[in-house]
């Protein structure tokens, strides 16, 4: 469907764009607010609504694990299928303003563990299956449609949607899809020994497809075989096309370069919004800041830290060397003796783990680490912490620093992907221009995490310079409306481009 914008009558300088509809079906393994593991699934939850103002309706395509179903209760079924040799029934449920289509397959989905993990830690061992099996009931609703609904786009989101891409293509369906990749450093690598039992033409078993030094990998199904490959951010789509952060891929990407673009993400401002925050003791806005003291108070109780005027600093991150955590052990007793304290949350590295319950233990009152994660921890910290510090080594996008920014929590991010783009660092020129919001460092380095560290406490310390900061940090906006009409653009491209090639052969 092609799209119709028309001018509104009269003199006025503003333009009314008017759609006609389209729909897409969003193929993702997680969705907040059913099942989250990570950003991936606040930005699934959060990106459809931000759709429907550009004339678009999703619907979202996910694995009905056991959570997925308790939380889905209001659903119906429309549709059975046999996949891969496997019965399946889909449903179709609401959730939080999502429309929701459930992959429901017991064998390969009701586990007692994680979406990907089992409950010792580990990849299930055919997680391979469980995600063709998605990708597979993708392409069949995109060609037989469910109950009379049929997408014009297929949004396909990281690995475990990727091989979508070339069951549609190999079905020889005429309809685009749309791959975005929110983490490069994850690809759905496997045997190729698994590669007989996905249902593919043999043809597809080759450098141009699924085949992967000798492996194949799904993510670069998705790569070679989609219409259009996003990531997200402008940052993040540059950074991927060299060797350093290719992640083995930046030949594969440079190949598809023409179709490469970034669209940064955006946060869900109803769900992120200090005003109105259902997790947090105390609701401000920019009017009312001064009672985001309050919250600040509620987390040196909840979280055990010994009360005082110096600066909180939060972590809120898998606790991995990707995340640059394993930086942070080696600076804490600078921001000690700087009267800071520290609260990290999240799981990850052992070893990483190890070494900040040591600073935890040897800095009591000073230091927290909390293993786990809850969305009621995360938006306490985001309302009481004084600083969030993102030591990132590389980041597609991230979202922390920007429910932070929201919150008037100052990052403190490295200077890679989505984070450089979306804080400016408190430099003397930026200060200067009224535009600073936060600091950046070079990623992977210690001393210029603690330098960063180091900045951020001398301009808390200035509390007139420091309120200034959080100001411009909570008037940045980074809402859907700009990114969701740069994928509403894509999508209109795609299906012109397809309408516009069967008239042609017509």
């Amino acid at each position: 469907m092609a799209a119709r914008m028309e001018p509104e009558a009269g003199p006025e300088a503003h333009v009314v764009r008017r759609f006609e509809p389209l729909a897409v079906l969003a193929v993702a393994s997680e969705a907040f607010p059913v099942v989250k593991t990570g950003g991936l699934a606040d930005v699934i939850g959060s990106l459809p609504k931000a759709l429907l103002s550009q004339g678009i309706a999703t619907r979202t395509l996910i694995p009905a694990y056991p959570i997925v179903l308790a939380g889905c209760r209001d659903r119906e079924a429309v549709g059975q299928m046999s996949l891969l040799g496997e019965d399946v029934t889909i449903w179709a449920g609401h959730c939080n303003e999502l429309e929701l289509l459930l992959v429901d397959c017991p064998a390969l989905f009701d586990r007692r563990g994680g979406p990907y993990l089992d409950e010792q830690g580990n990849n299930y061992q055919d997680n391979w299956r469980r995600f063709a099996l998605l990708s597979a009931a993708a392409a069949r609703i995109a060609a037989e449609g469910v109950e009379g609904w049929r997408p014009d786009v297929v949004h396909l989101h990281d690995w475990q949607a990727g091989l979508a891409a070339a069951y549609i293509r190999a079905a020889g369906l005429d309809i685009p899809t749309v791959l975005t990749i929110h983490n490069l450093a994850f690809q759905g690598q496997f045997p190729a020994s698994v590669f007989p039992a996905l249902g593919l033409p043999s043809h597809f078993f080759h450098v141009d497809s699924l085949e992967y030094y000798g492996d194949i990998s799904f993510l670069k199904a998705g790569i070679r075989l989609s219409d259009a490959v996003t990531t997200v951010s402008p940052t993040y789509a540059r950074e991927i096309l060299t060797e350093e952060q290719g992640m083995g891929m930046a030949g594969v990407l440079q190949s598809r370069r023409s179709v490469l673009s970034g669209i940064v993400n955006g946060i869900d401002e109803d769900i992120w919004n200090p005003l109105t925050d259902p997790y947090i003791p105390e609701n401000y806005d920019l009017q009312s800041i001064e009672r985001r003291r309050a919250n600040r108070d509620a987390v040196e109780r909840f979280f055990g830290l010994t009360p005082g005027d110096g600066a909180i600093l939060s972590v809120i991150s898998r606790l991995t060397w990707q995340k640059g955590i394993d930086l942070l052990a080696p600076v804490v007793p600078g921001l000690i003796d700087r009267g800071a304290r520290l609260i990290v949350i999240g799981e990850g590295d052992p070893a990483i783990v190890y070494g900040l319950a040591e600073q935890a233990r040897q800095h009591s009152g000073r230091v927290v680490v909390h293993l786990g994660f809850s969305e009621e921890s995360a938006h306490r910290l985001h309302a009481g912490s004084d600083i969030v510090v993102q030591p990132s080594r590389f980041e597609p996008c991230g979202l922390t620093q920007l429910y932070a920014l929201r919150y008037g929590a100052i990052p403190i991010v490295a200077r890679t992907g989505g984070l450089a783009e979306t804080v400016i660092d408190a430099n003397e020129a930026a200060i200067a221009a009224g535009v600073a919001t936060g600091f950046q460092f070079h990623p992977g380095s210690i001393e210029d995490l603690y330098h960063a560290i180091d900045r951020a406490l001398t301009a808390f310390d200035n509390s007139q310079s420091w309120r200034r900061l959080q100001t411009r940090a909570m008037r940045t906006g980074f809402g859907w409306g700009r990114s969701a009409d740069r994928y509403a653009r894509l999508y209109r491209q795609l299906v012109g481009g397809r309408a516009e090639a069967a008239q042609r052969e017509g």
